[in-house]
């Protein structure tokens, strides 16, 4: 059965961090969600006025955060003693767990920055683990020449198409993501299998789209109905897209700015654990 449109959503322009312009596309309300997917937040400029400020020191709890750079580079370091400089085509996938405190910090690479930080909700029974973080470099996920002439890439999950299979790098965990970046021509079909039962979404962010004969223009988002398959075509000027997908958690969801918990309680220790320099359970670098 063909995934159709069930909402189109255009992404609204706002900040984060110290200043950071983006547009913000899933998570600018708690009404627009889709479980388990939180947030997604694009970023582009080719101004570094608009984002060299970055993300300062600041905490998480309760999920993991995906940060994919399609353009320029990003420096990373947490209270754990990573450090990562995540380049053009990579991406960084952080757990949060029961806390991390890190800052992201946008570097000028021919002025130009663009890319995608997705939030992925973690169920209970993972909200306190330890933290974690990885960094995934563009050569290490695997791309498909289509035969029409576009591209699929693999940033997390496992997808079967024109009978190749394409593994990422990161694969599987409770939700279970698929997470694609597809190139397609002008006029080009393709249709990518979806696991019934998983939310799922496509954000255009080049050309426009045709999903089952409606339109999704650039800088929109459009979360799908339910079923095994969805199949897009590209407008007259080709389109560039994320295609991701993922296993719903089904549980509550309580959150504060950077913390989310299943209750209210739960956000007031989150809290009281960041005030009282506890919430990483490990001394701070900051």
């Amino acid at each position: 059965m063909e995934r159709t449109i069930l909402n189109t959503i255009r992404a609204l322009d706002t900040s984060d961090g110290a200043g950071v312009r983006l547009k913000r596309a899933l998570g600018y309300n708690p009404m627009v969600r889709l479980d388990p997917f939180l947030m997604l937040d694009a970023f582009s400029s080719d101004n570094p006025d608009d984002y060299i400020a970055g993300f300062p020191p600041h905490p998480h709890r309760g999920f993991e955060t995906v940060t994919y750079l399609v353009e320029g580079h990003m420096r990373h370091r947490d209270h754990l003693g990573n450090e990562g400089d995540l380049k053009q085509g990579g991406v960084q996938w952080m757990t949060a767990g029961r806390g991390i405190i890190h800052e992201e910090m946008p570097q000028q690479q021919d002025g130009l920055l663009r890319g995608f930080q997705l939030w992925i909700n973690l169920p209970a029974a993972e909200k306190m683990k330890p933290a974690g973080y990885r960094d995934v470099a563009d050569t290490e996920m695997p791309r498909l020449d289509l035969s029409t002439g576009g591209q699929v890439k693999a940033i997390a999950g496992e997808v079967t198409l024109e009978n190749s299979v394409l593994t990422a790098p990161v694969k599987g965990g409770t939700t279970d993501p698929l997470y694609l970046d597809v190139v397609l021509r002008p006029q080009e079909s393709l249709t990518v299998p979806v696991t019934r039962g998983y939310g799922s979404f496509l954000y255009v962010f080049e050309g426009a789209l045709d999903v089952a004969g409606e339109t999704v223009k650039s800088d929109h988002l459009a979360t799908l109905t339910d079923g095994d398959a969805v199949s897009v075509k590209a407008g007259k000027d080709g389109a560039r897209l994320l295609v991701l997908a993922g296993k719903p958690l089904g549980e509550p969801i309580a959150q504060y700015g950077p913390f989310v918990m299943n209750t209210q309680d739960e956000i007031n220790q989150a809290l009281s654990d960041y005030r009282d320099g506890t919430l990483t359970a490990e001394p701070s670098l900051f």
